[in-house]
């Protein structure tokens, strides 16, 4: 039995999650992964192309907990490693300041973010990534979208529990909102 048991630190077995999940806020970052020209302007933005569990496809951004002990800073360059790849060369400055934070409610409506399974808070950042991006985990792929495209009503209904409203918050703060 004590086999099945996560003993990463930070981590907790799952029944332990589903209860923290039910009695507090988890925290959370997100990264909108952007390329900049020369001049640091936004070219485009990469969306992660995932399956959920109910086999539907989605866009969506880079997301997870921030553990136990763990910097915010060093939670948002592993969740980028972990959805980009080793060598996506993420560019996370020493004291990263969100562009927003967001509240998802396991109750609809409350915000515009929604997730099912808790209340989370999201600290969300856009991050500059330089290198070669090779999407691990869950993820099948990553494309990348002018802010154009990433703004269209299409793009914005394949992402799901308000990610949409955050990544048109992202463009707004860098000026390519369309």
């Amino acid at each position: 039995m004590s086999d099945m048991i996560d003993t990463t630190p930070g981590w907790l077995a799952p029944d332990e999650l589903e209860q923290s999940r039910a009695r507090m806020p988890i925290l959370y970052v997100e990264a909108v992964p952007v390329r900049v020209d020369d001049n640091g302007e936004v070219t485009s933005i990469g969306l992660l192309l995932r399956i959920g569990s109910d086999g539907t496809v989605s866009r969506a951004l880079v997301s997870g907990r921030v553990l136990h002990h763990e910097r915010v800073r060093d939670a948002l360059l592993r969740n980028l490693e972990k959805d980009l790849g080793p060598v996506a060369l993420p560019r996370v400055p020493a004291s990263p300041q969100p562009f927003t934070i967001a509240e998802y409610f396991p109750t609809l409506g409350v915000t515009p973010f929604h997730d099912p399974r808790q209340h989370a808070v999201s600290l969300a950042y856009i991050v500059p990534v330089a290198g070669d991006c090779r999407p691990r985990q869950d993820a099948l792929d990553l494309v990348w979208f002018s802010p154009e495209e990433a703004s269209s009503p299409v793009v914005q209904n394949e992402m799901p529990g308000g990610q949409g409203v955050l990544l048109k918050q992202a463009l707004a703060h860098v000026g390519r909102l369309y």
